[in-house]
């Protein structure tokens, strides 16, 4: 018996390394391990900080004016040779030191599809904007998060134009309004929670001459937000437009809105900051219950499909900086000036805030702001 113990042993033994030697070779689960990132070294842009100086509690808002990158309808002789990539390279820095940037869509996100009939026999010659859809993406690389879709030309190519266009702003992570299917859109940036509506006279549009409806919008987004943003479509266009009347507005035999009566009623209603397009030119600024509205702010970014003759051309950039509350601090107008076909560029004569500021000592001589010939609003001494 012993023997058969002494004779087994050095046999077990050679069993159990070799099992053991098995054991550690034999393949073992995988487990991600995440790549160890390296500290981030942040460089503060002193050149922006001292043109655009924002400390913690104020906060950027920028808008802009009509955007139309061109359109496929008739046919393509009308889009920008290089799929519109270059619309806004000229002034890229301007409008991405902005927390906030905004502007109006002046026409539907579709590839194809035809015109909405009533769009047909409006006019001898319609102006259909019938923009491809991956033109979506220039808009959010130029640093776009807010588009209003309440104008006359949202409704080009009927439902299939809007919910297109609709569908690719959600794509791309763009918020949007005015549409009464989606008329508004809050968010939140930088601690900050922002609320975003539009207005027109248009059909599917939340209505510029409902101002009981209007404000019972803007109530509602007030109570969940701290900023609200209101954009509305109204006027007459054209030169003879500069000025605001103060009085119920029509074109073409269109009721465009009392646009003074409108943006008194949304701050009433808890608007902070008002701004204005469909004129295709500038109009006058006011300063009412410390919140800042912009009449119009003209065409922007509109290729070959609107008239950028004179006054028309003039594409300012407005940059408004409020506190948490939605109170105006201070402003700037960047003055750009747009061409059909060599896009925009920065005006170094500062055309738009000249006119802006001529414009608005003329029709709100009490507007409570002070327009420098650079740009540059604040508050008028009292």
């Amino acid at each position: 018996m012993n023997l058969e113990r002494t004779c087994l042993l050095p046999f077990i033994s050679v069993i159990l390394l070799i099992s053991a030697c098995q054991n550690r070779h034999k393949p073992q689960p995988e487990v991600y391990h995440p790549p160890i990132k390296k500290p981030v070294v942040i460089k503060r842009d002193t050149a922006q900080l001292k043109q655009d100086p924002i400390q913690r509690d104020s906060f950027c808002v920028a808008a802009v004016g009509d955007i139309m990158l061109g359109t496929s309808y008739p046919d393509n002789k009308t889009l920008p040779p290089d799929s519109a990539k270059s619309s806004f390279k000229n002034i890229l820095n301007e409008l991405r030191k902005a927390d906030v940037l905004m502007g109006n869509l002046e026409g539907t996100l579709l590839d194809t599809g035809a015109p909405a009939n009533y769009r047909l026999h409006q006019l001898s010659r319609p102006w259909l904007f019938r923009m491809p859809v991956r033109y979506g993406s220039v808009l959010k690389d130029a640093g776009f998060n807010v588009l209003s879709l309440a104008n006359n030309h949202i409704g080009d190519f009927d439902n299939a134009g809007r919910l297109s266009t609709m569908k690719v702003l959600d794509s791309l992570g763009i918020n949007y309004g005015g549409q009464v299917a989606h008329p508004s859109s809050i968010f939140k940036l930088n601690g900050i929670t922002y609320g975003f509506c539009a207005f027109a006279p248009n059909g599917y549009t939340l209505s510029i001459l409902d101002l009981k409806g209007a404000a019972a919008i803007i109530q509602n987004l007030k109570k969940q937000c701290d900023v609200v943003i209101v954009s509305f479509h109204g006027g007459g266009e054209g030169v003879d437009f500069e000025h605001v009347p103060f009085t119920m507005e029509t074109f073409v035999n269109e009721k465009r809105g009392d646009v003074n009566a409108f943006t008194h009623a949304a701050i009433d209603a808890g608007a902070d900051l008002v701004f204005g397009n469909g004129p295709h030119v500038c109009r006058a600024m006011e300063l009412y219950k410390d919140r800042l509205i912009a009449y119009s702010l003209g065409n922007f970014c509109t290729y070959t499909g609107v008239s950028v003759a004179g006054v028309c051309g003039m594409a300012p950039i407005l940059k408004v900086y409020v506190n948490k509350k939605g109170e105006f601090l201070s402003g700037r107008i960047v003055s750009a000036i747009q061409t059909h076909y060599d896009g925009l560029m920065l005006d170094t004569l500062n055309k738009a805030a000249i006119r802006i500021k001529q414009l608005t000592e003329t029709d709100f001589p009490d507007a409570g702001l002070q327009i420098d010939d650079d740009g540059t609003i604040t508050r008028s001494e009292l």
